[in-house]
């Protein structure tokens, strides 16, 4: 009988697409703006402010010294990059009628700070979780065994009593390891046929 359903955030219950987030700032050239992608999203110092090793500051300055004359353009980027975090409202809906039929609800997500402390100001749903592990708190990422461990001994949660549900198949297939029940998240709508599987009714 499940009992605990845990959510990722980025592109679960909030919108992150920095293609698209990178051309309504203005940088509209298709191979610049794949440029500037790759500088930020796809660098070491991006998995680093998830891990809590870095702080925005530090990594912005770092990312600038290394680029090749899109020093500018990243700082641009980097200016308020939080907007780029919208709430899917089909998957917060979801949520809502989780939390009203007595579900326990955690967050389990790969996350900088900042990010997360403006995400948790501007969003109400945040108050439905009965706990979180983020990975700028414990200075782990999934798809890393210690996180799901984490998660486990911190909140007392029986795996097999829970649905841990996020969009990337090799963090699901990592919770899975220990017992978790997993979903890979497409759409609300399709999330909503994977509960009905385990039997969750809303």
């Amino acid at each position: 009988m499940i009992k605990n359903i845990v959510f990722d955030l980025g592109n679960v219950l909030l919108d992150f697409n920095p293609l698209d987030y990178l051309k309504a700032k203005g940088i509209e050239d298709s191979v610049k703006c794949k440029e500037i992608f790759n500088e930020i999203f796809k660098s070491e110092e991006w998995l680093m402010l998830d891990r809590g090793t870095i702080t925005e500051e530090e990594a912005i300055r770092v990312l600038c010294e290394r680029s090749k004359g899109n020093s500018e353009l990243i700082k641009l980027a980097m200016d308020n990059w939080y907007d780029i975090l919208t709430p899917i409202d089909g998957t917060v809906k979801i949520l809502e009628e989780i939390r009203n039929a007595g579900y326990n609800l955690y967050v389990l997500s790969n996350f900088h700070l900042l990010a997360y402390e403006n995400v948790t100001k501007r969003y109400p749903f945040f108050k439905y979780f009965h706990g979180d592990i983020i990975s700028y708190k414990e200075n782990v990422i999934k798809p890393e065994e210690e996180i799901y461990i984490r998660l486990i001994k911190r909140y007392n949660i029986i795996p097999e009593e829970t649905i841990f549900i996020d969009d990337t198949l090799e963090n699901v297939e990592a919770a899975k390891v220990f017992g978790i029940n997993g979903i890979v998240f497409k759409s609300p709508d399709n999330l909503r046929e994977e509960l009905k599987r385990y039997k969750i009714n809303i």
